[in-house]
Protein backbone atom coordinates (compact mmCIF):
# COMPACT_ATOMS: atom_id res chain seq x y z
CA UNK A 1 0.00 0.00 0.00
CA UNK A 2 0.96 3.55 -0.70
CA UNK A 3 -0.07 6.39 1.29
CA UNK A 4 0.45 9.74 -0.72
CA UNK A 5 0.34 13.45 0.71
CA UNK A 6 -2.99 14.24 2.22
CA UNK A 7 -4.80 17.17 0.41
CA UNK A 8 -7.76 18.17 2.32
CA UNK A 9 -10.90 19.39 0.37
CA UNK A 10 -11.34 23.45 0.68
CA UNK A 11 -14.50 23.90 3.20
CA UNK A 12 -16.58 26.81 4.09
CA UNK A 13 -16.41 26.34 8.22
CA UNK A 14 -19.36 27.70 9.71
CA UNK A 15 -20.14 25.27 12.24
CA UNK A 16 -18.93 25.37 15.78
CA UNK A 17 -14.82 25.56 15.32
CA UNK A 18 -12.90 25.29 14.27
CA UNK A 19 -13.66 28.54 11.99
CA UNK A 20 -12.07 29.49 8.39
CA UNK A 21 -8.42 30.31 9.27
CA UNK A 22 -7.56 33.60 7.76
CA UNK A 23 -4.49 32.97 4.95
CA UNK A 24 -2.55 35.58 6.51
CA UNK A 25 -2.12 33.04 9.67
CA UNK A 26 -1.49 30.18 7.12
CA UNK A 27 1.39 31.98 5.72
CA UNK A 28 2.73 33.00 9.08
CA UNK A 29 2.95 29.34 10.25
CA UNK A 30 4.75 28.18 6.85
CA UNK A 31 7.68 30.85 8.21
CA UNK A 32 11.38 29.56 9.14
CA UNK A 33 11.56 26.96 12.49
CA UNK A 34 13.33 28.66 15.03
CA UNK A 35 14.14 27.85 18.55
CA UNK A 36 12.02 28.38 21.50
CA UNK A 37 14.97 29.77 23.43
CA UNK A 38 15.81 31.88 20.45
CA UNK A 39 16.27 35.32 21.34
CA UNK A 40 13.91 36.75 18.27
CA UNK A 41 11.18 34.23 19.19
CA UNK A 42 11.35 35.42 22.78
CA UNK A 43 10.87 38.95 21.80
CA UNK A 44 7.82 37.80 19.91
CA UNK A 45 6.69 35.69 22.74
CA UNK A 46 6.53 39.51 24.30
CA UNK A 47 5.11 40.69 21.70
CA UNK A 48 2.39 38.33 21.81
CA UNK A 49 1.29 39.05 25.35
CA UNK A 50 0.76 42.98 24.49
CA UNK A 51 -1.47 41.37 22.06
CA UNK A 52 -3.08 38.96 23.95
CA UNK A 53 -3.75 41.69 27.06
CA UNK A 54 -5.42 44.07 24.31
CA UNK A 55 -7.62 40.81 22.77
CA UNK A 56 -8.94 39.93 26.27
CA UNK A 57 -9.01 44.06 27.38
CA UNK A 58 -7.13 43.10 30.59
CA UNK A 59 -3.93 44.81 32.36
CA UNK A 60 -3.10 41.26 33.79
CA UNK A 61 0.31 40.68 33.65
CA UNK A 62 -0.18 37.41 33.60
CA UNK A 63 -1.64 36.69 30.09
CA UNK A 64 -0.41 34.12 27.91
CA UNK A 65 -1.36 31.12 25.07
CA UNK A 66 -0.97 27.57 26.82
CA UNK A 67 0.46 25.11 24.33
CA UNK A 68 -2.46 23.02 24.03
CA UNK A 69 -6.09 23.63 23.12
CA UNK A 70 -8.83 25.44 25.20
CA UNK A 71 -9.70 22.21 27.17
CA UNK A 72 -5.83 22.76 28.23
CA UNK A 73 -6.63 26.10 29.22
CA UNK A 74 -9.91 25.07 31.51
CA UNK A 75 -7.87 22.74 33.18
CA UNK A 76 -4.99 25.09 34.06
CA UNK A 77 -7.56 27.36 35.71
CA UNK A 78 -8.42 24.46 37.87
CA UNK A 79 -5.88 22.53 38.86
CA UNK A 80 -3.91 25.98 39.77
CA UNK A 81 -6.91 27.56 42.01
CA UNK A 82 -8.49 24.02 43.17
CA UNK A 83 -7.09 22.52 45.97
CA UNK A 84 -8.55 18.93 47.53
CA UNK A 85 -11.29 20.05 49.94
CA UNK A 86 -12.15 23.00 48.28
CA UNK A 87 -15.81 24.05 47.76
CA UNK A 88 -16.52 25.54 43.78
CA UNK A 89 -20.05 26.37 42.44
CA UNK A 90 -20.81 25.71 39.09
CA UNK A 91 -23.00 27.28 36.65
CA UNK A 92 -24.26 24.82 33.99
CA UNK A 93 -26.30 25.63 31.05
CA UNK A 94 -24.94 23.59 28.55
CA UNK A 95 -21.86 20.71 28.14
CA UNK A 96 -19.33 22.93 29.50
CA UNK A 97 -20.87 23.75 32.55
CA UNK A 98 -20.39 19.56 32.92
CA UNK A 99 -17.04 20.25 31.98
CA UNK A 100 -16.30 22.69 34.77
CA UNK A 101 -17.92 19.94 37.02
CA UNK A 102 -15.14 17.07 35.91
CA UNK A 103 -12.51 19.65 36.37
CA UNK A 104 -13.26 20.39 40.51
CA UNK A 105 -13.56 16.39 41.18
CA UNK A 106 -10.63 15.65 39.37
CA UNK A 107 -8.46 18.44 41.79
CA UNK A 108 -10.58 16.61 44.38
CA UNK A 109 -12.87 19.24 45.14
CA UNK A 110 -16.92 19.35 45.48
CA UNK A 111 -19.23 20.97 42.87
CA UNK A 112 -22.22 22.57 44.04
CA UNK A 113 -24.38 23.10 40.70
CA UNK A 114 -26.30 25.81 39.67
CA UNK A 115 -28.56 24.35 36.87
CA UNK A 116 -29.90 26.45 34.14
CA UNK A 117 -31.86 25.14 31.35
CA UNK A 118 -30.13 24.55 28.12
CA UNK A 119 -30.43 27.34 25.58
CA UNK A 120 -30.39 30.13 28.01
CA UNK A 121 -28.40 32.36 29.73
CA UNK A 122 -27.33 31.93 33.50
CA UNK A 123 -29.32 32.96 36.15
CA UNK A 124 -27.51 35.76 38.29
CA UNK A 125 -30.32 35.26 41.27
CA UNK A 126 -30.00 31.00 41.19
CA UNK A 127 -26.01 32.17 41.48
CA UNK A 128 -26.70 34.07 44.38
CA UNK A 129 -28.84 31.73 46.40
CA UNK A 130 -25.87 29.07 45.70
CA UNK A 131 -23.31 31.54 47.12
CA UNK A 132 -25.54 32.35 50.38
CA UNK A 133 -26.51 28.86 50.76
CA UNK A 134 -22.52 27.49 50.14
CA UNK A 135 -20.64 30.77 52.47
CA UNK A 136 -17.54 28.17 52.35
CA UNK A 137 -17.33 28.13 48.80
CA UNK A 138 -13.75 29.74 47.24
CA UNK A 139 -14.99 29.83 43.49
CA UNK A 140 -17.65 30.45 41.21
CA UNK A 141 -17.17 28.89 37.70
CA UNK A 142 -18.95 29.99 35.03
CA UNK A 143 -19.14 29.58 31.21
CA UNK A 144 -19.68 33.45 29.41
CA UNK A 145 -20.40 32.07 26.04
CA UNK A 146 -21.31 28.31 25.84
CA UNK A 147 -20.65 26.79 22.53
CA UNK A 148 -22.94 24.11 22.81
CA UNK A 149 -26.29 25.88 23.17
CA UNK A 150 -25.36 29.49 21.55
CA UNK A 151 -26.00 31.29 24.65
CA UNK A 152 -24.36 34.65 26.20
CA UNK A 153 -24.10 35.55 29.99
CA UNK A 154 -24.01 38.21 32.02
CA UNK A 155 -20.28 37.49 33.23
CA UNK A 156 -19.70 41.15 34.85
CA UNK A 157 -23.08 39.96 36.98
CA UNK A 158 -21.84 36.90 38.09
CA UNK A 159 -18.37 38.24 38.77
CA UNK A 160 -19.87 41.13 41.15
CA UNK A 161 -21.86 38.60 42.77
CA UNK A 162 -18.94 36.04 43.42
CA UNK A 163 -16.65 38.96 44.86
CA UNK A 164 -19.20 40.27 47.19
CA UNK A 165 -19.31 36.68 48.48
CA UNK A 166 -15.71 36.40 49.08
CA UNK A 167 -15.21 34.05 45.74
CA UNK A 168 -13.00 34.15 42.94
CA UNK A 169 -14.47 33.65 39.31
CA UNK A 170 -13.53 30.95 36.50
CA UNK A 171 -14.90 31.99 33.29
CA UNK A 172 -14.87 29.69 29.96
CA UNK A 173 -14.56 32.87 26.95
CA UNK A 174 -13.45 30.33 24.29
CA UNK A 175 -16.23 31.47 22.26
CA UNK A 176 -16.37 34.65 22.77
CA UNK A 177 -12.83 36.14 22.95
CA UNK A 178 -12.69 38.62 19.83
CA UNK A 179 -16.75 38.08 19.29
CA UNK A 180 -18.46 39.79 21.92
CA UNK A 181 -17.60 41.66 24.26
CA UNK A 182 -15.31 40.86 27.25
CA UNK A 183 -13.92 43.20 29.35
CA UNK A 184 -11.60 41.02 31.86
CA UNK A 185 -9.51 43.99 33.98
CA UNK A 186 -13.23 46.59 33.69
CA UNK A 187 -15.08 43.17 35.35
CA UNK A 188 -12.27 41.84 37.37
CA UNK A 189 -12.14 38.63 36.07
CA UNK A 190 -9.74 36.61 38.11
CA UNK A 191 -9.16 33.79 35.92
CA UNK A 192 -10.41 33.57 32.18
CA UNK A 193 -9.14 30.90 29.45
CA UNK A 194 -10.19 30.88 25.58
CA UNK A 195 -9.41 28.71 22.49
CA UNK A 196 -7.65 30.18 18.95
CA UNK A 197 -9.65 28.21 16.60
CA UNK A 198 -13.07 30.64 17.12
CA UNK A 199 -13.23 34.35 16.96
CA UNK A 200 -9.71 34.94 16.55
CA UNK A 201 -9.45 32.27 13.01
CA UNK A 202 -6.38 30.59 13.97
CA UNK A 203 -5.49 27.28 13.97
CA UNK A 204 -6.68 24.69 16.95
CA UNK A 205 -3.94 23.76 19.34
CA UNK A 206 -3.65 26.99 21.67
CA UNK A 207 -5.20 28.59 24.70
CA UNK A 208 -5.10 31.95 25.56
CA UNK A 209 -5.67 32.62 29.40
CA UNK A 210 -5.21 35.40 32.02
CA UNK A 211 -5.45 35.62 35.83
CA UNK A 212 -5.06 38.48 37.87
CA UNK A 213 -3.43 39.20 40.52
CA UNK A 214 -6.32 37.48 43.26
CA UNK A 215 -6.12 34.46 41.49
CA UNK A 216 -2.14 34.52 41.32
CA UNK A 217 -2.10 35.26 45.18
CA UNK A 218 -4.07 31.99 45.94
CA UNK A 219 -1.68 30.09 43.33
CA UNK A 220 1.29 30.99 45.09
CA UNK A 221 0.07 30.31 48.54
CA UNK A 222 -1.68 26.46 47.91
CA UNK A 223 -1.09 24.27 50.09
CA UNK A 224 -0.39 21.05 47.92
CA UNK A 225 1.04 20.92 44.68
CA UNK A 226 -0.20 21.61 41.74
CA UNK A 227 -1.96 17.95 39.98
CA UNK A 228 -0.42 18.64 36.72
CA UNK A 229 3.21 19.36 35.85
CA UNK A 230 2.35 20.73 32.87
CA UNK A 231 -0.01 22.63 33.68
CA UNK A 232 1.48 24.27 37.11
CA UNK A 233 1.75 28.12 36.34
CA UNK A 234 4.63 27.93 39.37
CA UNK A 235 6.72 26.20 36.54
CA UNK A 236 5.50 27.11 33.06
CA UNK A 237 5.62 31.28 34.29
CA UNK A 238 9.90 30.56 33.84
CA UNK A 239 9.30 30.23 30.41
CA UNK A 240 6.60 32.58 29.65
CA UNK A 241 7.35 34.69 32.67
CA UNK A 242 9.08 38.48 31.91
CA UNK A 243 12.38 39.08 31.16
CA UNK A 244 14.91 37.78 28.37
CA UNK A 245 15.98 34.37 30.19
CA UNK A 246 13.82 31.89 30.02
CA UNK A 247 13.83 28.62 31.90
CA UNK A 248 13.01 25.41 29.80
CA UNK A 249 9.61 24.09 30.50
CA UNK A 250 8.82 22.38 27.31
CA UNK A 251 9.24 22.67 23.40
CA UNK A 252 6.62 25.09 22.38
CA UNK A 253 4.76 24.97 19.56
CA UNK A 254 6.47 27.10 17.39
CA UNK A 255 5.26 28.07 14.12
CA UNK A 256 1.50 27.87 15.56
CA UNK A 257 2.72 30.48 17.69
CA UNK A 258 3.54 32.52 14.84
CA UNK A 259 -0.14 32.14 13.62
CA UNK A 260 -1.63 33.21 16.98
CA UNK A 261 0.90 36.35 17.08
CA UNK A 262 -0.70 37.09 13.62
CA UNK A 263 -4.49 36.81 14.45
CA UNK A 264 -3.66 38.89 17.10
CA UNK A 265 -1.78 41.45 14.64
CA UNK A 266 -4.76 40.81 12.39
CA UNK A 267 -7.32 41.52 15.13
CA UNK A 268 -5.42 44.84 15.84
CA UNK A 269 -5.93 46.15 12.99
CA UNK A 270 -9.37 46.11 12.68
CA UNK A 271 -9.86 47.07 15.88
CA UNK A 272 -11.87 45.03 18.70
CA UNK A 273 -14.84 47.28 18.71
CA UNK A 274 -15.04 46.78 15.30
CA UNK A 275 -14.45 43.39 15.59
CA UNK A 276 -17.61 42.93 17.81
CA UNK A 277 -20.18 44.96 15.54
CA UNK A 278 -19.20 42.63 12.66
CA UNK A 279 -20.36 39.21 14.03
CA UNK A 280 -23.09 41.48 15.40
CA UNK A 281 -24.43 42.79 12.28
CA UNK A 282 -23.41 39.35 10.45
CA UNK A 283 -25.54 37.23 12.53
CA UNK A 284 -28.33 40.01 12.27
CA UNK A 285 -28.63 39.07 8.78
CA UNK A 286 -28.45 35.61 9.62
CA UNK A 287 -30.97 36.03 11.67
CA UNK A 288 -32.98 38.20 9.72
CA UNK A 289 -32.61 35.30 6.52
CA UNK A 290 -33.60 32.23 8.90
CA UNK A 291 -36.31 33.62 10.18
CA UNK A 292 -37.94 34.74 6.89
CA UNK A 293 -37.28 30.99 6.19
CA UNK A 294 -39.32 30.06 9.11
CA UNK A 295 -36.95 28.51 11.11
CA UNK A 296 -36.47 30.11 14.46
CA UNK A 297 -33.69 30.19 17.18
CA UNK A 298 -33.45 28.15 20.55
CA UNK A 299 -32.18 30.80 22.71
CA UNK A 300 -34.46 33.82 23.56
CA UNK A 301 -33.43 37.37 21.78
CA UNK A 302 -30.73 39.04 24.05
CA UNK A 303 -28.97 36.14 25.67
CA UNK A 304 -27.92 35.21 22.16
CA UNK A 305 -24.65 34.36 20.84
CA UNK A 306 -24.00 36.46 17.22
CA UNK A 307 -20.85 34.06 16.47
CA UNK A 308 -22.86 30.71 17.33
CA UNK A 309 -26.57 30.29 15.86
CA UNK A 310 -28.73 27.29 17.61
CA UNK A 311 -31.54 27.18 15.51
CA UNK A 312 -34.36 24.76 15.48
CA UNK A 313 -34.88 21.91 13.27
CA UNK A 314 -38.05 21.98 10.76
CA UNK A 315 -40.60 19.28 11.70
CA UNK A 316 -39.86 15.91 10.09
CA UNK A 317 -36.16 16.93 8.79
CA UNK A 318 -33.27 14.62 9.15
CA UNK A 319 -30.60 17.44 10.53
CA UNK A 320 -27.76 14.94 9.80
CA UNK A 321 -28.62 14.22 6.23
CA UNK A 322 -29.03 18.13 5.89
CA UNK A 323 -25.28 18.59 7.43
CA UNK A 324 -24.36 15.65 5.17
CA UNK A 325 -25.57 17.35 1.78
CA UNK A 326 -24.06 20.32 2.53
CA UNK A 327 -20.98 19.21 3.06
CA UNK A 328 -20.77 16.93 0.01
CA UNK A 329 -22.46 19.07 -2.37
CA UNK A 330 -21.63 22.47 -1.22
CA UNK A 331 -17.97 22.20 0.70
CA UNK A 332 -20.14 23.25 3.75
CA UNK A 333 -19.62 22.54 7.25
CA UNK A 334 -22.12 23.55 9.88
CA UNK A 335 -22.78 21.88 13.65
CA UNK A 336 -24.94 19.61 15.20
CA UNK A 337 -26.39 19.82 18.49
CA UNK A 338 -24.40 18.40 21.80
CA UNK A 339 -25.95 16.82 24.81
CA UNK A 340 -29.07 17.49 25.47
CA UNK A 341 -29.65 19.31 22.21
CA UNK A 342 -28.38 16.63 20.27
CA UNK A 343 -30.81 16.05 17.23
CA UNK A 344 -33.00 19.40 17.89
CA UNK A 345 -30.55 22.14 16.99
CA UNK A 346 -28.16 23.17 14.03
CA UNK A 347 -25.62 25.48 15.48
CA UNK A 348 -24.43 27.78 12.55
CA UNK A 349 -21.17 29.63 13.73
CA UNK A 350 -20.31 32.76 12.34
CA UNK A 351 -16.98 33.68 14.06
CA UNK A 352 -13.67 35.34 13.08
CA UNK A 353 -12.60 35.19 9.01
CA UNK A 354 -15.46 33.23 8.71
CA UNK A 355 -17.90 35.94 9.97
CA UNK A 356 -19.06 37.93 6.51
CA UNK A 357 -21.64 38.61 4.15
CA UNK A 358 -20.37 36.27 1.56
CA UNK A 359 -20.60 33.60 4.15
CA UNK A 360 -23.68 34.58 5.26
CA UNK A 361 -26.00 34.57 2.14
CA UNK A 362 -23.94 31.54 0.86
CA UNK A 363 -25.33 29.66 3.99
CA UNK A 364 -28.54 30.71 3.89
CA UNK A 365 -28.80 30.23 0.08
CA UNK A 366 -27.22 26.39 0.18
CA UNK A 367 -29.60 25.91 3.52
CA UNK A 368 -32.82 27.04 1.58
CA UNK A 369 -31.96 24.95 -1.47
CA UNK A 370 -31.35 21.35 0.27
CA UNK A 371 -34.21 22.12 2.69
CA UNK A 372 -36.70 23.17 -0.57
CA UNK A 373 -35.63 19.69 -1.94
CA UNK A 374 -36.38 17.80 0.92
CA UNK A 375 -39.81 19.66 0.97
CA UNK A 376 -39.29 20.86 4.31
CA UNK A 377 -42.06 23.33 5.78
CA UNK A 378 -39.86 26.45 4.44
CA UNK A 379 -40.37 29.71 2.63
CA UNK A 380 -38.13 29.10 -0.35
CA UNK A 381 -36.40 31.58 -2.04
CA UNK A 382 -36.33 34.76 0.55
CA UNK A 383 -33.71 33.87 2.63
CA UNK A 384 -31.16 35.66 0.66
CA UNK A 385 -32.76 38.43 0.10
CA UNK A 386 -33.73 38.93 3.82
CA UNK A 387 -30.26 39.00 4.94
CA UNK A 388 -29.29 41.43 2.00
CA UNK A 389 -31.75 43.94 3.09
CA UNK A 390 -29.98 43.76 6.92
CA UNK A 391 -26.57 44.62 4.67
CA UNK A 392 -28.48 47.60 3.28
Amino acid sequence: MSIHSFHPPVRTLMGPGPSDVNPRILEAMSRPTIGHLDPAFVGMMDEMKVLLRYAFQTTNELTMPVSAPGSAGMEMCFVNLVEPGDKVIVCQNGVFGGRMKENVERCGGTAVMVEDTWGVAVDPAKAEDALKANPDAKILAFVHAETSTGAISDAKTLTELAHQHDCLVIVDAVTSLAGSPLMVSDWDLDATYSGTQKCLSCVPGLSPVSFNQRAIDVITSRKSKVQSWFLDLNLVLGYWGGGAKRAYHHTAPVNTLYGLHEALVVLQEEGIENSWARHQKNHDALRSGLEAMGLSFVVPEGQRLPQLNAVSIPDGVDEAAVRSILLKEYNLEIGAGLGAMAGKIWRIGLMGFASNQTNVQFCLGALDAVLSSMKAPVNSGVAVDAARAVYG
